[in-house]
């Protein structure tokens, strides 16, 4: 329990930092950040493994690449899930969770490295 809570804290921080530096996305309230990253996460778990399963052709055709877009994909769905945070089109979801993807793995090497 411990571990899904410090993970759901980091990815809260990242969203946060992206919110920040990428144009087109905008969390107005603190609070909304935390249910954000609680919506990606439940979306990331369930949702996405079926996306990539039903897309693995074009997945294997484009080496993985279209993964990327499936996950921008479905950043920009949480937006339209959460009320209050805005993604105002596709590329800046893309470009946010790539940033978002990078953000929080490096938290989570500084933070859960350190915890063993």
């Amino acid at each position: 329990m411990q571990g899904f809570l410090v993970k759901w804290l980091i990815n809260s921080f990242s969203l946060f930092i992206v919110a920040h530096i990428v144009k087109g996305i905008e969390v107005p309230h603190p609070l909304t950040v935390l249910v954000v990253a609680l919506v990606l996460g439940i979306i990331n778990a369930f949702l996405r493994p079926l996306v990539i399963l039903v897309t693995l052709p074009i997945n294997i055709f484009t080496l993985g690449i279209f993964t990327l877009f499936i996950n921008g994909a479905l950043f920009y769905l949480v937006s339209k899930i959460v009320k209050g945070f805005v993604i105002t089109g596709f590329w800046p979801a893309f470009w946010g969770y790539i940033l978002f993807s990078i953000i929080s793995f490096l938290l989570s090497l500084l933070v859960l490295g350190e915890m063993k």
